[in-house]
């Protein structure tokens, strides 16, 4: 990354650098600055459209000659924002690149090309376009930021750039904060304005490119959940149908006033930015209304309409939705389990459940795929204590959509998941299946054996390393030195509140002797209770119980 000095004139290299890293920062955040669009339409659609806006303006740049000077590598990459531009906050961003490069033409008349200087000017002038642009302002979005942005760079003039760069990136990251406040849409949604923190992601790359050293943002997540449309006619959450964009050449720009006005009454969210570089002047003009038609009509009697894109926002909503696009499962049902050892595979799988091993450790992503590979309609979830629950929550946002439903069953054992999996119905509704599941799982009561690896306090007292553990659930309630006095005592606890059948997973450890003494101990100590005894072969306990 290239740095430079403070009176040192800007080289045209480092805008390339900025515009670069700014495609590349606002592409990374794209999918959390779409969760938190509310304003002025939760279309979660604003990091993409910045996205989309800085990867045309940057492109643009690749035509420019490599010496090309700062006034024409500027300008260029301003054209490229507002010919790329895409919806209300591609266009606002298109501002702050045309801002940049005003910026450049007045350095180049002044002679006075320092960095500084460029970038008060810069941010002044994006800052005035900007709201010129906008119909009708609000504070709490990128236009207050740019205003912040505009006024901490006037108080740095004589910092070093290094300096009044973090300044900028760090009060806007403030003011980023407070906009939750400025705004009932986004007080009610529990999130910070979309397109400013889009605008954050741009600053923090100028402060990468003039440091050499990236700053690190908490995620800003949404507490909303996307408004949903109608199912009879394409309806938006606020009071429009569709976003109409498109690009005008018009020989006589002192009418766009009247073109704002017009496009006023027919709808809102209106956003007209121009070029005025060259002889015809260009405008990229944007608006939400009932009536694309004739928005369309009202640029036509200008001049020369070009680049027309309609959007319904109940197709885009529904377009954006998970597997929207994918196709149809193959399967209708599908059961998946999370397991360890060879013996309880062959179990799940003999019960017709799909199994992922966690014998050497689980990622959510490995469950994810897994239920993709499924490829079913619908599908249970058993993680059995293997994977943390919010993990599981991350993994169903991930691969639940509109054809593909989850339904995850909080069994803690696998000793759990047979019960549930005894009950199993394909040929009941999936409702009613997943019901019946979750009650067996749920009836079950479960423990196990596991070897001690330390010294420790529990609730049976003191023990140290090497001893056999009984658990209850996460409680340890039997200690001893052998497997089976450990094991018969557990089940003399567990069956202390009645049962009628016992199943036992044998884990790789258990010695044949306390399997043989466990089957006498039950045969004489509790007859009449069923035993069902398989081998699991897990590595993470000597056995499991379940008590139904």
């Amino acid at each position: 990354m290239r740095r430079i000095g403070e009176s040192v004139p800007v080289n045209p290299g480092l805008i390339r650098d900025w515009a670069y890293a700014c495609a590349t920062g606002l592409e990374a955040q794209r999918a959390e600055i779409n969760d938190l669009n509310v304003f002025p339409i939760p279309d979660a659609d604003t990091g993409s459209n910045m996205a989309f806006t800085m990867a045309g303006a940057a492109a643009a740049l690749d035509s420019v000659d490599a010496d090309a000077a700062l006034s024409i590598v500027t300008r260029s990459l301003a054209d490229g924002g507002v010919a790329n531009a895409r919806g209300n906050s591609g266009i606002i961003l298109s501002q702050i690149l045309m801002g940049l490069a005003d910026a450049a033409d007045l350095a180049a008349a002044e002679q006075d090309a320092s960095f500084n200087r460029l970038v008060i000017n810069g941010l002044r002038l994006a800052s005035l376009s900007a709201r010129r642009a906008v119909s009708e302002p609000r504070e709490g979005t990128v236009l207050t930021l740019l205003q912040v942005a505009a006024d901490v760079a006037a108080a740095e003039v004589a910092s070093p750039p290094a300096d009044l760069v973090r300044a900028v990136a760090d009060e806007c990251a403030v003011a980023l904060e407070a906009t939750t406040d400025q705004m009932i849409e986004l007080s009610k949604a529990g999130v910070v304005d979309a397109g400013a923190r889009g605008f954050l992601v741009m600053l923090d790359a100028m402060v990468l490119v003039v440091t050499g050293v990236a700053n690190r943002r908490r995620a800003y997540r949404g507490s909303m959940a996307h408004v949903g449309h109608g199912d009879d006619e394409c309806s938006g959450s606020g009071d429009t149908d569709f976003e109409v964009m498109y690009l005008l050449t018009a020989a006589d720009g002192a009418r766009i006033g009247a073109l704002r006005s017009e496009l006023d009454d027919l709808g809102d969210s209106v956003v007209i930015v121009g070029d005025s570089s060259t002889a015809a002047e260009q405008f990229s003009v944007h608006v939400h209304t009932d009536e694309p038609g004739a928005a369309i009509e009202a640029g036509l009697r200008l001049g020369e309409v070009r680049e027309i894109r309609i959007s319904c926002f109940l197709l885009d909503d529904h377009r954006s939705r998970p597997g929207a696009n994918e196709p149809p499962p193959r399967n209708k049902r599908a059961v998946l389990v999370l397991a360890q050892g060879d013996g309880s595979q062959e179990l799940f799988t003999a019960a017709g459940a799909a199994v992922v091993r966690t014998d050497h450790g689980v990622h959510p992503a490995m469950v994810a795929e897994a239920i993709r590979s499924a490829d079913s309609a619908h599908t249970i979830v058993m993680g059995n204590g293997m994977i943390a629950s919010a993990d599981l929550v991350s993994v169903g946002a991930k691969a639940r959509s509109a054809l593909r439903s989850l339904v995850f069953i909080p069994t803690l054992s696998m000793v759990q998941c047979l019960s549930a999996l005894a009950v199993h119905d394909p040929g009941e509704s999936p409702d009613v299946d997943a019901f019946a599941m979750a009650e067996a799982a749920a009836a079950t009561r479960w423990g196990s054996l596991r070897r001690s690896n330390s010294k420790m306090m529990t609730l049976a007292g003191t023990c140290e390393i090497g001893d056999t553990l009984g658990l209850i659930g996460s409680d340890v309630l039997v200690i001893a030195e052998e497997q089976a006095e450990a094991a018969t005592a557990l089940i003399d606890l567990m069956l202390a509140t009645g049962g009628e059948m016992v199943t036992i997973l044998a884990g790789a450890e258990l010695s044949d002797e306390a399997r043989d003494r466990i089957g006498d101990h039950l045969r004489r100590e509790h007859p009449g209770i069923e035993l069902a005894l398989y081998h699991g072969g897990q590595s993470s306990q000597v056995l499991q119980i379940g008590v139904e």
